[in-house]
């Protein structure tokens, strides 16, 4: 309502470049995230908007829709709706910033499960601080968006992201489960485990690939075997992750390649 009351009309929109440097996007609702986009530029610009309608111009200005200028204005002092894009914005910057991170052209099929995991937690965390609500008690508005979140997950997961995660010598290093109390390696998560053995059974059809595959994956997340050298495991946190198969992976040639094919794909958001 804001933009399109600034917008459609040539002396109204005079008057908003005069006091704002940027420009108000104008996104189709079909666009992905449009309006979290637009509340983000209302507030980079929400200072230039407050001086426009406390302005000279403004109050001068009484052309046509004295009405609509007046509800405009009251809209843009009205600090408990400043407050409301804030919170909007603060538990959706975590799903916003995730599907803008998939929908690139860099590797990061291996990185989608934790970050779902990690953004999950993020929005909760938002919506708690807001609610002022302790980690134990019950939201029912985050139930809400947990219960949407969950299931568009579960439309778009699929075997390859959990396989990759399985993959990524990142996720069982000591750094990285040392972060966050409730983090557990991809070989001891169920969900992950069911997907990967999934996976595998249709990369490798024949029992006996995948019985090589088995131990070779195995010594990988165990670090035994060739994994177990020191230098492996004190670089798998930090190390490019191709770069650290072709170096550590050689006696798992058949999780080598698999390997080095899914850690440099990229994602894709938009299913989602």
């Amino acid at each position: 309502m804001i933009k399109n009351f600034i917008m459609n009309h040539g002396m109204r929109l005079v008057m908003f470049n005069k006091f704002v440097p940027l420009k108000l996007l104008s996104i189709a609702a079909t666009r992905f995230a449009s309006v979290i986009v637009m509340l983000k530029r209302l507030k980079l610009i929400k200072r230039c908007l407050l001086e426009l309608v406390i302005s000279e111009q403004w109050e001068a200005y009484r052309e046509d829709d004295v009405e609509k200028a007046s509800n405009v204005k009251m809209k843009v002092l009205d600090d408990t709706w400043w407050d409301k894009v804030d919170y909007i914005l603060s538990f959706t910057a975590p799903l916003y910033e995730m599907l803008r991170a998939c929908d690139t052209d860099k590797p990061c099929l291996h990185l989608v499960y934790d970050m779902w995991d990690t953004m999950i937690e993020k929005v909760k965390q938002a919506i708690y601080k807001h609610e002022r609500l302790q980690p134990e008690q019950t939201s029912n508005f985050y139930d809400v968006v947990h219960t949407i979140l969950v299931s568009r997950w579960n439309k778009n997961n699929t075997p390859l992201h959990c396989l990759a995660h399985s993959l990524n010598p990142r996720y069982y290093s000591h750094e990285w489960l040392s972060e966050d109390s409730s983090r557990v390696a991809p070989h001891r998560d169920p969900e992950v485990a069911k997907e990967r053995i999934n996976c595998l059974k249709k990369y490798f059809p024949l029992m006996s690939e995948r019985r090589v595959v088995a131990q070779e994956f195995a010594n990988f997340s165990s670090m035994a075997g060739d994994f177990s050298d020191s230098d492996s495991i004190a670089q798998c946190y930090d190390m490019d992750l191709k770069s650290w198969w072709v170096t550590y992976g050689t006696s798992a040639p058949a999780l080598q390649c698999l390997a080095l094919k899914l850690l440099v794909q990229p994602s894709s958001s938009s299913c989602a």
